[in-house]
């Protein structure tokens, strides 16, 4: 099992922890950002992170895992792969929002794990639960890479695990300090 400081030191041997002046997909600004496709990029290093997150949903019981397109796709991928379980994918409609396509499909009462890259206030996990139980499914757990929302996510009605925390400082767009203030900001992540 890797530990934390494990994790994060992947992260920033891949140059996937930033540091910076960031907007998150959130709206929210931070010092710190994930770009977990730098690191997702490493085949062994995605396998070995995902398959020991995927360690931790071993014993919950779902048929299937579900994640968010697009930073949820790899994770997602890689976890059913090492727990031998299908996945699907949500991906955002013209409007912005997340929606089933492609044929797939979620039939009443089979349970799911949902899979993100990182959370920070957990709107896509979210759009993703609303998903799962819109089509009668059922939401076992959710499992994340990195939780970065300093234990402010919302009660998603199931358990949330991640493979790492780190407490990222975040502030609202009208309240930044003044080092941020001073700096532009760069979106990294996707839109």
């Amino acid at each position: 099992m890797l530990t934390n400081a494990e994790v994060l030191d992947l992260f920033r041997q891949t140059n996937a922890l930033l540091d910076g002046h960031f907007v998150l997909r959130s709206g929210l600004h931070s010092r710190q950002f994930f770009q977990c496709a730098l690191l997702l990029q490493y085949t062994q290093i995605a396998a070995q992170v995902c398959g020991a997150l995927a360690d931790k949903v071993r014993t919950i019981a779902a048929e299937r895992v579900v994640s968010p397109a697009l930073g949820g796709i790899i994770v997602g991928h890689e976890i059913a792969r090492a727990l031998g379980k299908p996945h699907i994918f949500v991906e955002k409609d013209d409007a912005g929002r997340l929606v089933l396509r492609r044929g797939f499909e979620i039939k009443p009462g089979t349970r799911f794990i949902v899979a993100e890259d990182v959370v920070t206030r957990g709107g896509r996990v979210q759009e993703t639960i609303e998903i799962v139980r819109a089509h009668g499914g059922v939401v076992a757990a959710v499992a994340t890479l990195v939780d970065r929302s300093g234990g402010k996510l919302p009660d998603f009605g199931c358990p949330f695990i991640s493979l790492t925390q780190l407490d990222v400082e975040t502030f609202e767009p009208d309240q930044l300090p003044p080092d941020l203030a001073g700096t532009p900001a760069v979106k990294p992540g996707s839109k």
